[in-house]
């Protein structure tokens, strides 16, 4: 809601200015509210302890600091101060003329589990003229542990659930095997991903920690003939990741999530159909795991 209401607040300044100019332009001109910029906030908490910041904002600049205190909600947080993260400073400050100011947060990477859901709630201790009822004056911070990426994690035995499996194979799992690429960096193969001799390729996206995605190269994955039983159009089962879909990985558990659509195209390449959307967990085990799915007859 706070995204929309200053988004409106833009849109609304540059039409004005489209208009004409000798037209005045359209101002906030109401109270001066302190908020949160956003209600919640999702971090990741790498080894090096990096410090992050969240964003407080107001509606209006005076000419006059601003200072206020920062209070931790405990009853509303699983995460603990001082053992999961640090808030490095219980007061800030907007400055005469600004709008904008940080909470300062410090995540203690060594006391998080990865498979930890940890968060706290805390809220700005304001006067009540500069509290605005429709956003209030709180917001929750989400912390997660995000290990170091090694692309070897990444190789080896894989197990694969696919909802792909539980349609049109006996089983829902598949176990196959994966390696690194030696011409594409932070990439893997995935050696006959639904069937043999179908192999895929898949990159990791490393740049930015707050959003490690996976992308994958349309490719041939099997034919209509292992599906269905016959041949359908081109008689090939076209995978492709759809981008309307997050798809990503956990440097921490060692694992993918990836959407995946199946399609059938005909010779001159126009769609036949398609097969459908599913869902693919890749999860990295060891060679004992591996030995024992193998037994079992993976």
């Amino acid at each position: 809601m706070k995204k929309i209401f200053f988004g409106f607040l833009a849109v609304a300044a540059i039409i004005t200015g489209l208009t004409g100019c000798e037209q005045k332009r359209v101002s906030y001109n109401g109270p001066s509210y302190l908020m949160f910029s956003d209600t919640l906030y999702d971090y990741p908490v790498q080894e090096t302890n990096e410090v992050f910041k969240v964003p407080v904002s107001t509606t209006k600049a005076v000419d006059y600091d601003r200072t206020f205190a920062v209070e931790i909600i405990d009853k509303e947080s699983n995460a603990i101060e001082g053992k999961h993260y640090k808030l490095l400073n219980n007061t800030v400050v907007i400055k005469a003329g600004e709008m904008t100011t940080n909470v300062e947060v410090q995540g203690i990477y060594e006391n998080i589990g990865a498979t930890d859901s940890l968060g706290f709630s805390m809220r700005l201790i304001l006067p009540e003229k500069a509290e605005w009822d429709l956003y209030g004056n709180g917001a929750k911070v989400v912390l997660h542990k995000t290990c170091p990426f090694d692309i070897n994690n990444f190789t080896g035995y894989c197990k694969v659930t696919s909802t792909y499996f539980l349609e049109y194979m006996q089983s829902s799992v598949r176990l196959i095997k994966t390696e690194l690429s030696q011409d594409e960096e932070n990439t893997i193969i995935l050696k006959g991903l639904y069937y043999d001799g179908y192999d895929a390729k898949l990159k990791f996206k490393t740049g930015d920690v707050y959003r490690p995605y996976i992308e994958m190269e349309d490719f041939v994955c099997g034919s209509t003939s292992d599906a269905f039983g016959t041949i359908y159009g081109d008689g090939k089962l076209m995978m492709s990741q759809p981008s309307n879909y997050v798809s990503y990985y956990n440097t921490c558990e060692n694992f993918v999530m990836q959407y995946v659509t199946v399609s059938v195209y005909n010779n001159d390449k126009t769609l036949f159909g398609t097969v459908g959307t599913y869902l693919n967990i890749f999860e990295w085990i060891s060679d004992a795991e591996a030995e024992d799915m193998i037994q079992q007859g993976y």
